[in-house]
């Protein structure tokens, strides 16, 4: 599939002249190449609509343009079925994920949430998609449950956690978000902090990008705290009881979603991924997240 996609990413027609292109890590719903047509280079996914995913290429270019706009993100530059041609940062590289929630990042991290939340739907074109994370699971959930996936087991489990995250989150008031934010979605230029990858952008409360960011770096109770209360502080406020309840409310719906995401992924994808791995590390990272919740 590689070798399929990379021939594709050759024969896109907005080259200017011979190109090689170069597989990149990452992209868990896209193959990923740096493409060098002789005159400059450029990032390049190659990927249809994932519809098991709830993963439509339309609202990732949308997104995408948008973020670029409000100065978040690199250009989109070129888009036809099944490729999206980006700009490339050459001195940008992504973060180790120790190193991203370390103190001396947490700042740079809430401030670019904080813009992202703010500045970008002023440059978005469409309305955008609401991003609910605890429909989104449950549709993963049935998914998993028609087709009789290897997670049919733990579905009653999860279904009855998202059922009571999602009270404990309740009403919110909705910002634009990543909702996809893991440590290979950010890059570092020694500069400033980039977010790439959007195809899960859509509206939602802003503690749920801090939350999903805190259990994608696993972050102990204590640093991802420290990131609320610095997030919090953009708008003058400090963390309450009930704030920190939700972030961690979300922090839990946040490792459910992915679990799932790894069930459906083992059962459709085709890429060259640990699937199983991956859910059973986000299933042991919520049996603990769960515990902090519950002692909130």
């Amino acid at each position: 599939m590689v070798e399929q996609a990379r021939r594709q990413a050759i024969e896109l027609d907005f080259w200017t002249g011979p190109v090689t292109a170069q597989p990149l890590p990452g992209g868990l719903t896209s193959h990923n190449f740096l493409v060098d047509d002789g005159a400059r280079q450029y990032v390049v996914r190659i990927g249809d609509d994932r519809p098991e995913h709830a993963v439509f290429r339309y609202n990732e270019i949308a997104v995408s343009q948008a973020a670029h706009d409000a100065g978040l993100s690199p250009a989109l530059l070129h888009h036809e079925p099944g490729a999206l041609i980006f700009d490339y940062l050459a001195d940008a590289s992504v973060m180790d994920a120790a190193k991203l929630g370390a103190d001396a990042n947490i700042d740079r991290l809430t401030g670019l949430l904080g813009q992202c939340h703010l500045d970008l739907p002023g440059h978005l074109e469409v309305p955008g998609p609401m991003f609910w994370v605890f429909h989104l699971s449950r549709r993963y959930a049935r998914i998993i449950m028609q087709h009789g996936g290897r997670m049919a087991p733990t579905i009653t489990r999860l279904m009855t956690l998202n059922d009571e995250l999602e009270n404990a989150v309740g009403p919110i008031r909705p910002v634009f978000c990543h909702n996809d934010l893991a440590a290979e979605n950010i890059l570092d230029d020694n500069r400033r902090l980039w977010l790439i990858d959007w195809e899960f952008g859509g509206w939602n409360d802003g503690l749920y990008d801090l939350a999903s960011l805190a259990a994608n770096l696993d972050l102990g109770p204590e640093a991802a705290d420290e990131m609320l209360r610095r997030y919090r502080r953009l708008s003058d406020e400090e963390p309450d009881q009930a704030s920190r309840r939700r972030f961690r409310a979300w922090k839990c719906a946040a490792l459910i979603w992915t679990s799932l995401w790894g069930g459906v992924g083992e059962m459709f994808a085709n890429l060259d991924f640990d699937y199983v791995g991956y859910t059973q590390q986000r299933l042991d990272r919520l049996d603990r997240s769960i515990i902090e919740f519950r002692e909130t």
